[in-house]
């Protein structure tokens, strides 16, 4: 059972173990795909990279692979390394094999970087096809910013406290114009990613920041712990227009 409390309007739930932790994404994941799928027939979902793909297991299972209504999914990435959807290094292609082939989305609703451009050119040409898809009213924009409003964010957190390619002490932490924009010297190979800024982040209508492991215990103490700290963390920096949820294992907490 996870326990629960709040903070800084974030609700926190910690899980015996990552297996509790991927039941209960699943069941969050598949609850918000039913409630706008109802509300405005289409649902926005942002993944991330890294040990979240493995997190979603649950939903490429019964029940959920048969009764989520998959063909009103729209699917994008937070960020992504700016390499052929083949490569290893590919958060496209991570997502593809572990979840996305085993799932029936619309070819057309998975919206991958365009490889064949530079990390400038990717972001460019990303932040272009969101437009688009503002302008058809498939993907909503925040009131309150006017920035693209995702439905549901699905994030991890680097042992750094980094999320998308957003990195501490970067630059790009304060870029508040762009919508999607580039990086080409990721303290973490490989060094070209295209990222949603903060604001696109910050717009969602929903966040789960999915955390498991004790090598990321660190980051959840300075962002849940008690410590003042001047210079917040990425992770620190993110927040949701409707709710910010923490899935996280008892691993990632031993240090609170």
């Amino acid at each position: 059972m996870a326990a629960e409390n709040k903070n800084k309007n974030k609700n926190v739930q910690v899980f015996d173990s990552e297996e509790d932790l991927a039941v209960s994404l699943a069941k969050y994941t598949a609850d918000l795909s039913a409630k706008f799928g109802k509300e405005k027939g289409s649902f926005t979902v942002v993944l991330s990279g890294g040990s979240l793909i493995d997190s979603l297991r649950k939903l490429v299972e019964p029940p959920y692979v048969d009764s989520i209504e998959w063909a009103k999914w729209h699917v994008f990435w937070v960020d992504e390394r700016v390499v052929p959807k083949d490569h290893d290094d590919s958060n496209y292609k991570l997502a593809y094999d572990g979840f996305l082939s085993q799932v029936p989305i619309t070819t057309g609703n998975v919206y991958a970087i365009n490889d064949a451009l530079s990390a400038e050119g990717a972001a460019e040409d990303y932040e272009t096809c969101l437009k688009h898809l503002t302008k058809s009213n498939i993907l909503a924009t925040s009131a309150a910013t006017g920035f693209p409003k995702f439905d549901l964010m699905l994030l991890g957190m680097g042992p750094d406290g980094h999320i998308a390619s957003l990195f501490p002490g970067h630059p790009l932490l304060k870029e508040n114009e762009k919508w999607v924009t580039f990086i080409k010297d990721s303290p973490k190979p490989p060094p070209e990613r295209i990222t949603f800024t903060f604001p696109v982040i910050n717009s969602s209508a929903y966040i789960a920041m999915v955390v498991c492991g004790a090598g990321k215990s660190s980051a959840v103490q300075t962002a849940l712990g008690n410590n003042q700290n001047s210079d917040l963390l990425p992770v620190q920096m993110a927040l949701a227009e409707e709710e910010f949820t923490w899935f996280l294992d008892k691993d990632a907490t031993s240090k609170l």
